[in-house]
């Protein structure tokens, strides 16, 4: 079956496209783009009327935690992916922080079988840099890619011992992975639940130091300069180390970064009140620390917006603030946060968000999608950008509900999204 996108506002950074014209999708991955898409229109054939819409390639989150196999009650494939197209996201990258982790071929395999099965969105399994996600002792990287993994990572356990990454980034190095870091020197942040501060100060908290995250930046920079290892740096929330990755990036080293929309929409005082739902690892920062992160975006720094999509019971986050978890469900609030933070406010254009975080997530682990390219899978994100829409959590498709967006008022509302030519996720009337 054909489909016609028509009289859409296509933005394709990758191509350069910026404009009202028309799509067309035929098994499953893109036929055109033209200006006149009336000689397509025939046969078994679906004309989606576009106007005042925008159409991007489909969002891909580089960061998700979609909690299966072992904790199911929070999240599941099926479930995870529903959130994820209805945030306008065709393919997401799931962490190994799981039970049992994604540290052995068997589970890989199950995972993409389960995706295969009931997931809606593309899948991409990140595995775990270490057997069992422990402080020693590599996984067997070789057998994990050839099982799917596109990446290795140490998130959740960021790994401490320099000897440790050392090695694991030669063996990445040698199989063409790339590997993603959680950059948190433990012994810095011992019992603590957020940003150290004034804020923390009157609360009554143990807080951690931007240091601690910037520390391990700096060493996890420095050292895929020495392997030659592609370096991912996940969840950047601090000023200096958007300075670290910027320096080190002009020395050459092969590195990307991502940020949050989280860590330049929300400050740590979002946590007053002992709200849990803003309890984050890294945890919110200061003001300062946001702008950072802007700049970060807007001069390259940092390549991507991921979601670090983390979801909780809500008996989990029912807790006193230093017993609760860390982590936030962004899946569905993703584009709505930082077009309405970015582009609503003059700061970066359509296209930057776009390329931040489809395009650039694509190239960052060399993922399928990213483009609307002739060839290219057809996967299709629309969105009504002057739609005003309150952020309600129990309205979520995830299983869990901690965010601390409840109820902002948001621009920009995902209305479909596509993945493979199949219409997955879909606004009543549109």
């Amino acid at each position: 079956m054909r489909t016609i996108f028509r009289k859409a506002h296509v933005c394709d950074p990758s191509q350069g496209i910026d404009r009202v014209t028309d799509v067309v999708v035929e098994d499953g991955t893109i036929l055109a783009i033209t200006d006149d898409s009336a000689p397509y229109d025939v046969g078994s054939c679906e004309v989606i009327d576009c106007s005042g819409l925008l159409l991007t390639p489909g969002l891909i989150d580089l960061h998700t935690h979609l909690r299966e196999p072992g904790y199911e009650y929070k999240e599941d494939v099926q479930s995870g992916t529903a959130a994820a197209v209805a945030g306008g996201f065709s393919a997401v990258c799931c962490m190994p922080n799981t039970d049992p982790p994604l540290d052995e071929p068997s589970v890989i395999r199950g995972l993409l079988k389960r995706a295969e099965e009931v997931g809606v969105a593309r899948v991409y399994p990140v595995a775990a840099i270490t057997k069992g996600l422990q402080a020693e002792g590599l996984s067997e990287m070789a057998a994990l890619k050839e099982a799917g993994a596109v990446a290795v990572t140490d998130d959740a356990y960021p790994l401490q011992l320099a000897e440790v990454l050392r090695r694991g980034m030669e063996y990445a190095a040698q199989l063409g992975l790339t590997v993603m870091t959680h950059c948190e020197d433990k012994s810095l942040t011992r019992d603590a639940s957020m940003n150290e501060g004034l804020t923390a100060t009157i609360m009554g908290l143990r807080g951690m130091p931007a240091v601690a995250e910037e520390i391990q930046v700096a060493r996890n920079c420095l050292m895929s300069l020495y392997t030659g290892c592609r370096l991912h740096i996940l969840h950047v929330s601090t000023v200096g180390a958007v300075q670290v990755i910027r320096w080190a990036k002009e020395r050459g080293a092969p590195i990307t970064a991502e940020t949050c929309p989280h860590y330049f929409a929300l400050t740590d005082e979002a946590c007053m009140g002992y709200n849990t739902n803003a309890k984050m690892n890294p945890p919110l920062r200061t003001q300062a620390d946001c702008d950072a992160i802007i700049k970060g975006l807007l001069d390259g720094t940092i390549d991507a917006i991921a979601t670090d999509h983390a979801p909780h019971a809500h008996h989990e986050k029912a807790q006193e603030f230093a017993l609760a978890p860390f982590g936030i469900v962004g899946l569905e609030t993703a584009f709505a946060i930082s077009y309405t933070e970015l582009v609503a406010t003059g700061r970066m254009s359509v296209s930057a968000l776009v390329e931040k975080m489809s395009c650039q997530p694509a190239k960052v682990l060399g993922l399928r999608g990213g483009t609307l390219k002739p060839g290219a899978p057809a996967d299709i994100a629309l969105f009504d950008l002057e739609r005003r829409w309150t952020v309600r959590a129990e309205q979520f498709r995830s299983k869990s509900r901690n965010t601390p967006f409840e109820g902002w008022e948001v621009l920009g509302k995902p209305v479909l999204t596509m993945v493979g030519g199949k219409v997955v996720y879909r606004e009543v009337g549109t």
